[in-house]
């Protein structure tokens, strides 16, 4: 079978979730699960349910993508969340845009399929940010690329230095700034898998922790 796209999962304590979202995978699609420090077998179910497995023990979601799309080899990778929020068979869409020629990067933008997905101090901060984004730099995005396709050589190119949760905003200025065309499709945003917690939206610490990624990165790209 040819591998059109790897597909980058950053993980931590994911177990619970892997086997519906590999369940999922599209024919030509390449998963490539990055363990990020798990203490519940992440790397295991990955493994035994038939993905390309990368350590990465440097903690931060800007450390574990760029793991794995350095552990990718086909012409296009595609990045999202390995907690089932996400359907990965709407990377298709997404990648056919981006073979075709009509973006350099296609982004999903979240729409959440019920009430209480997407906490309220998780979308707020997002909607801040990017506000801010759009202000700044006239980047037009609704969502800070939480599923996004483009192919691989171009995006290691970028030089996206952040390693925590920043990455996304710096990749997307950068991207900018580099003249890329950039397209947003709408993707559902559905509760994560059972036995799992997010990072970020999870609690009101984590996005304040990832607030403070994106001023860091807003203040190192001159965009404060």
């Amino acid at each position: 079978m040819t591998i059109l796209c790897d597909l980058v999962l950053p993980c931590r304590d994911e177990a619970a979730a892997l086997p519906g979202v590999l369940a999922d995978l599209p024919a030509g699609l390449r998963a490539v699960v990055v363990d990020n420090g798990s203490t519940d077998g992440t790397a295991e179910v990955a493994r035994g349910l038939g993905a390309t497995v990368v350590h990465e023990p440097t903690p931060g979601y800007g450390a574990a993508v760029h793991a794995g799309i350095e552990a990718a080899s086909a012409e296009y990778v595609a990045v999202l969340d390995g907690d089932g929020s996400m359907d990965v068979r709407e990377v298709l869409p997404l990648l056919e845009e981006v073979r075709a020629g009509r973006s350099s990067m296609a982004c999903g933008r979240r729409r959440p399929s019920a009430r209480g997905v997407w906490p309220w101090h998780a979308r707020a901060g997002n909607a801040v940010v990017l506000a801010w984004l759009r202000h700044r730099t006239g980047l037009p995005v609704r969502d800070i690329a939480p599923m996004r396709v483009c192919r691989r050589e171009d995006l290691l190119a970028l030089g996206v230095r952040d390693r925590r949760f920043g990455y996304p905003v710096e990749m997307l200025v950068r991207a900018q700034r580099a003249g890329w065309v950039l397209t947003e499709h709408d993707i559902t945003y559905r509760p994560r898998a059972e036995g799992t917690r997010s990072k970020v939206s999870g609690s009101v610490t984590g996005t304040v922790r990832a607030g403070r990624d994106f001023a860091k990165v807003l203040a190192t790209e001159g965009l404060r």
